[in-house]
């Protein structure tokens, strides 16, 4: 789908981004693992977290919607195998911890996902959850979907370093380890959202963390998750689309509602405050809510660590493209793995713009044009990729307007984005 994007004179008002993702995904998985019935209230309502909802429910839970809040029940006798396929989408985030899970869980699994995910390495799942005594088969050397899982109904704890730092592959092992013999840990290099361990524990497992340098060590003693009321803050990665858009806009001033805040997820303020971002917080009932307003941006270097899901890089671009000088980027291969390339999506949305755009290994560099006035309209192919789409029409609307195909995958994480957007006057 093509969808044409205007030049906004002004961009004023307040914003409510979706449920957080990635909470959205682990309360309905926790729900369904734990024995009775819990709620959920915010959850995301992108297609990503559907596909997780309707696996669960194959999986054996019941799911039910009343005034805006899900109540979904985890059997008795804990979750079973489908003979079906269970279908993910383009949720890497589904496929890999659905993986953690139902390695724990006998049978035969079949997972499967849309032509982007079919692309996406999972021998890094497969490689733990193996050790742990799953067997986990895909396409070639990097196990890419669709994947066959022989569960085991009693895995064995495992003690594991991550080579690449992954919330996702962490989360993975942990959900395994719930029902493993024995402690299971995961050592990281890069310390990586904490949505997992916090969640869990306010399912009453005990999970105990300690930081290790950069990284961190994260051990597991296997029980089942207790039933319990889950409320899903809104989803950061989602609030950086409009912290953007307010600071580079000449005519802006933005509000973003009750956004999740631990350290690891909102390192994008950070950064944009350390490029002279007018952006703040304040506290708000689920986390803080962040007011952007048009600044001047200068350069700065940003490294993965400080964003380590590297969620936010392709709006990050957008800033540095209107920033003055040199922005760099430094170790983004993560970004080559995500739903498309963003590492060269991120670069080829900056050269749309009109910048000077070059790359070293992992690292690239964006020279800013000093403005989001010298932008270039322009046309893009998204290429099945959500944050493109978005980080593309935050570019649009603070510049001179654009056309982006594929604009309708925003419907895998925020389906109301186009709307949101419109209704900042």
């Amino acid at each position: 789908m093509m969808r044409r994007v205007e030049s906004r004179g002004e961009v004023r008002g307040t914003v409510r981004v979706p449920g957080d993702k990635s909470a959205s995904h682990r309360a309905l998985m926790l729900s369904a693992l734990a024995a009775g019935e819990s709620t959920i209230e915010g959850l995301s309502p992108g297609l990503d977290v559907a596909a997780t909802s309707q696996i669960v429910v194959q999986l054996g839970a019941t799911r039910r919607d009343e005034n805006g809040v899900v109540a979904l029940r985890g059997p008795d006798a804990g979750l079973r195998a489908s003979s079906q396929p269970l279908w993910c989408g383009n949720s890497g985030t589904t496929m890999r911890l659905v993986s953690g899970i139902v390695s724990a869980i006998e049978g035969r699994h079949r997972l499967e996902g849309d032509p982007s995910l079919s692309r996406r390495p999972m021998d890094r799942i497969a490689i733990p959850l193996g050790l742990m005594g799953a067997v986990i088969r895909g396409e070639g050397p990097r196990v890419t979907p669709p994947l066959t899982i022989l569960g085991a109904s009693r895995l064995d704890g495992v003690d594991f370093h991550v080579p690449t730092s992954s919330a996702q592959v962490k989360s993975a092992v942990l959900l395994a380890g719930l029902f493993a013999k024995g402690p299971t840990s995961v050592e990281e290099d890069v310390r990586t959202r904490t949505t997992t361990e916090d969640m869990l524990r306010l399912a009453g497992v005990v999970v105990e963390s300690v930081d290790v340098d950069d990284g961190r060590r994260v051990t597991l003693i296997p029980s089942r998750p207790r039933a319990r009321a889950w409320r899903v803050p809104s989803d950061p990665s989602q609030a950086a689309f409009f912290c953007v858009l307010g600071v580079i806009h000449p005519h802006a001033d933005v509000e973003v509602l009750d956004v999740e805040a631990s350290p690891e997820r909102i390192g994008f303020v950070k950064v944009l405050q350390r490029m002279g971002a007018d952006l703040s917080e304040r506290a708000a009932a689920s986390g803080v809510t962040l007011r952007s307003r048009s600044s001047t941006l200068s350069a700065t270097e940003i490294h993965a660590k400080e964003i380590p899901s590297v969620d936010e890089v392709p709006v990050l671009s957008v800033a540095a493209a209107a920033a003055r000088g040199v922005s760099a980027f430094r170790d983004m291969g993560e970004l080559r793995l995500k739903e498309s390339d963003r590492f060269e999506g991120s670069m080829a949305l900056a050269r749309r713009l009109g910048c000077r755009v070059w790359s070293e290994g992992d690292d690239f560099f964006i020279e800013g044009l000093s403005s989001a006035q010298a932008f270039s309209s322009f046309a893009i192919n998204a290429g099945l990729d959500h944050r493109i789409v978005m980080s593309s029409a935050v570019a649009g609307a603070a510049g001179h307007g654009c056309d982006i195909d594929g604009s309708d995958t925003v419907s895998s994480s925020y389906p109301g984005f186009f709307d949101d957007l419109a209704s900042l006057r």
